[in-house]
């Protein structure tokens, strides 16, 4: 799986996000791979009536019931803006590990997929406990460096994958931090990761389609 977090990146908001979801969808297609959008919340609706076969994930969701909670994100609004999924815990918006819990216990009751964050191999083989689908290691020294994990501590990505298994066989494990091109997300796959996450290596791009295109090639075998 491919996922490519938006962030807060002023090139993928409103049209550019719309911009680069029909580049994503197009080499969906054409490379039968799944990819994951995590768009801002306020692009969530607009992506999601939109999307066919990439999937629509929330950045984040608050360990909330609905309420008096200004300001916060409410599990079930992303849900009816069309997201199928969520990012738990990312470097970006860290969680406590009692609020991790909820959210993935919210995020279960409501039939939303779960990719739980972690820094390195012993935070992602803790967090595989609380039963999410994903687990995503990525270094924090590395986001968006351009310096890929699968090359500069590919260590971390097969100690995750044996750390993480052995806890929990049933959680897939991606990898993320400076991937950028197609040989970076190959070595991930062949250090036994199941997917990659990454960010500015296709928001920044010239051209959304031919960078979406180059990484997806790195998962043909």
């Amino acid at each position: 799986m491919l996922v490519i977090n938006l962030k807060s990146y002023i090139e993928t908001i409103g049209k550019g996000g719309s911009e680069l979801l029909e580049a994503a969808e197009k080499v969906a297609e054409e490379y039968g791979i799944n990819i994951v959008i995590a768009p801002q919340f306020t692009d969530i609706y607009l992506l999601a009536k939109n999307a066919k076969k990439v999937k629509i994930f929330a950045q984040h969701i608050d360990p909330i019931e609905p309420g008096a909670y200004t300001g916060y994100i409410l599990p079930e609004a992303v849900k009816e803006a069309g997201a199928v999924g969520t990012l738990i815990n990312h470097s970006e918006k860290p969680m406590k590990i009692i609020d991790i819990e909820k959210a993935i216990n919210i995020a279960r009751r409501l039939g939303l997929i779960t990719i739980v964050c972690a820094n390195d191999e012993i935070v992602g083989a803790a967090v595989a406990k609380l039963n999410p689908d994903y687990v995503a290691v990525e270094p924090p020294e590395l986001i968006g460096t351009g310096i890929s994990v699968s090359t500069a501590k590919p260590e971390i990505v097969i100690n995750s994958v044996k750390m993480i298994k052995e806890v929990n066989p049933n959680v897939k494990v991606l990898v993320g931090a400076g991937i950028s091109n197609r040989e970076d997300v190959k070595k991930a796959l062949e250090y036994g990761a199941e997917g990659v996450l990454l960010a500015s290596a296709v928001t920044k791009a010239k051209n959304f389609y031919e960078k979406i295109k180059e990484l997806a090639e790195g998962f043909i075998r």
